[in-house]
């Protein structure tokens, strides 16, 4: 049974004027040390890290303004063939269990200037 679906979409530019702006404050605050340093290795971070934001905006939206997380305990991480999943910890994690969440799709996709995300929960 769907729990909740969400889409966010997220302007690159965006991302950037937010990390050049605040450095390295926004970018801890917002992602974890392995998703900084996964989107630090590509040839456009900036691009990847939009991506990853739309992810946990788009989480947030699927769970409904019932819970209050840290968007770090939302972690976009790729399997071994190259598949992004959301890896949960913390405040959601707990969410999860108390609200019988099993299953977390993910689809991510970007372009030049977006990244867009959509994500599907299962109960």
């Amino acid at each position: 049974m769907i729990y909740g679906i969400g889409i966010d979409m997220v302007r690159v530019d965006r991302v950037k004027e937010l990390s050049e702006k605040w450095g390295g404050r926004f970018n801890r605050r917002v992602f974890t040390e392995s998703e900084i340093a996964y989107c630090n290795g590509k040839k456009n971070p900036y691009l990847s890290l939009a991506v990853r934001f739309a992810a946990k905006e788009a989480m947030v939206k699927a769970i409904g303004s019932r819970a209050f997380i840290d968007l770090t305990d939302i972690e976009v991480v790729n399997s071994d063939t190259g598949k992004p999943f959301i890896k949960i910890s913390g405040k959601l994690k707990e969410f999860f269990k108390q609200n019988g969440i099993k299953n977390c799709h993910l689809s991510l996709s970007h372009e030049r200037e977006y990244g867009v995300a959509c994500v599907v929960l299962e109960s």
